[in-house]
């Protein structure tokens, strides 16, 4: 759990620098992709997915 949480912490810190530096570019959506599979592991992984879905219900319970 401590590899997964540090490669976590590591991955996001890189991904937020590339974004604050350049444009996505294809290598830095591996490290995006790499974040994302690192994330889905750790505990906190049930509140994104309830947040995510929350969030799209609301989103498709908008009218226009």
């Amino acid at each position: 759990m401590i590899l997964s949480v540090s490669g976590v912490v590591l991955l996001g810190v890189i991904v937020f620098l590339f974004f604050r530096k350049d444009g996505l570019k294809p290598s830095h959506a591996i490290i995006c992709a790499l974040f994302g599979f690192y994330l889905a592991g750790t505990a906190i992984a049930p509140s994104i997915k309830a947040g995510g879905e929350s969030l799209a219900s609301l989103l498709g319970g908008l009218k226009f």
